[in-house]
């Protein structure tokens, strides 16, 4: 933790209608790309490879952009592509990609405490079946809800398309 009461985590992170998803795993595991299949269906880019996350006082973990790295999202074998980045945004579910294979349907998540707040954690096989599509599903499924008043607009449906 910093001074500020902030830490950089290690993990790729998308808005998708005010909830953010953190998404992790070793190199080449297949966070970027599952990133950016997901910034093609409409997520907003957090960060890739490192995000910022912050312990807010009404008890939610704020996921932000982190430093240095702000906008570029590696694209493996192509190079560094600059994107807008999300508001501030709470986390809502973690994903864990090349780890053991989780349930094949889970009933309960297990929680993750991370600067004093728990998060769910579910093992994901992005797969080559709608990685993307599966990715929005988990976190309408397990994801943490947050009410209107949270840092993002809830105005966007919380559900996948």
């Amino acid at each position: 933790m910093s001074g500020d009461g902030s830490l950089v985590m290690q993990v790729s992170a998308v808005a998708i209608a005010g909830r953010a998803l953190l998404i992790e795993g070793p190199p080449g595991s297949g966070k970027s790309a599952l990133v950016l299949a997901l910034i093609d269906r409409g997520a907003g880019l957090i960060g890739d490879d490192a995000v910022t996350l912050t312990s807010a006082a009404n008890g939610q973990l704020i996921a932000s952009p982190p430093p240095n790295i702000t906008g570029l999202l590696e694209l493996r074998g192509i190079g560094l592509a600059r994107l807008p980045v999300a508001e501030p945004t709470p986390v809502a579910l973690i994903l864990t990609l090349g780890g053991a294979r989780g349930e094949r349907l889970p009933d309960t998540l297990p929680q993750r405490v991370i600067a004093g707040v728990n998060v769910p954690v579910l093992a994901f096989d992005p797969g080559t079946i709608a990685p993307a599509a599966r990715a929005e599903w988990a976190l309408t499924m397990h994801g943490l809800a947050f009410k209107p008043a949270s840092l993002c607009s809830a105005s966007q449906p919380n559900t996948p398309r």
